[in-house]
């Protein structure tokens, strides 16, 4: 298949495939970029002023073309907020995977990462993502937390990646870090940072096998100390503002290293 690109403006820079057996062009599958948090989609916002503004029956949804870093190709991309939380999360996931076919689901966000095992700015690639806040009592709840963990291919990724990140396992609950899990999140899973949504996403995602990338920062600390952000919300969402800022930054060239490998 040839991907066809005349210009870089906003009517006509669409990337086309041509199907030769039927003689006609399709437009290709958007890539998705889900948004989960509130904090997250305000801070991605105001990056595209002039976007207008839909509505899917969880949210708040826009079109938007980017600028391909190296070539004369541009990428057209859905932003979808996904709203917070695994619920949201695996139902707006569904949801894009149902309504645009995609090929490539991205999240971009943020977590709060482990102190003593982690820096605060740190982009982390999840290869693999553990839902922990599971309370199975009639069994063993092991079992019930493995069935929610999620091995993410990334084998289509170069081993030279666009950017620096960490790659690691990232593992979810619907809440905050509490101090008294890390021991036992360390010890038994690795983990250096946690959030609210990646394990739900990865499940859905993976299940009905999409390429994914989840890229989230590290916006603050936990530790023994308690949280940078616990109790200061404008300590959050300034730290949200900054990475959020960094992961659009750098989205270009990740959507360029994917159609690459396509």
């Amino acid at each position: 298949m040839q991907v066809i690109c005349d210009t870089m403006t906003w009517k006509n820079c669409i990337a086309q495939y041509i199907d030769y057996t039927k003689g006609i062009s399709v437009p290709p599958p958007p890539p998705i970029i889900l948004i989960s948090a509130n904090a997250e989609w305000r801070a991605v916002k105001p990056h595209f002023p002039h976007a207008p503004i839909q509505h899917s029956p969880y949210g708040e949804f826009f079109q938007a073309n980017l600028p391909s870093p190296s070539d004369a190709l541009c990428s057209e991309v859905i932003f979808l907020h996904g709203g917070w939380g695994k619920i949201s999360a695996a139902a707006t996931a569904q949801f894009a995977i149902d309504r645009w076919q995609p090929d490539l689901l991205i999240n971009l966000g943020t977590c709060g990462g482990f102190s003593g095992r982690v820096e605060r700015g740190t982009i982390i690639l999840a290869e693999k993502t553990i839902v922990y806040d599971i309370i199975e009592q009639m069994s063993d709840a092991q079992t019930a937390i493995d069935d929610y963990t999620t091995h993410i291919d990334l084998s289509w990724l170069p081993e030279r990646l666009p950017h620096p990140v960490l790659r690691t396992v990232l593992v979810s609950a619907d809440r905050d870090l509490l101090v008294e899990d890390l021991p036992n999140l360390i010890t038994r899973y690795h983990a250096v940072a946690g959030d609210w949504e990646s394990g739900a996403i990865a499940y859905v995602a993976v299940h009905n096998q999409v390429r994914l990338l989840i890229l989230r920062g590290v916006t603050d600390l936990v530790g023994s100390h308690g949280g940078d952000a616990y109790g200061n919300w404008d300590f959050y969402q300034q730290a949200t503002n900054e990475i959020m800022g960094e992961l659009l930054q750098a989205l270009p060239d990740w959507l360029a290293t994917a159609r690459s490998k396509t």
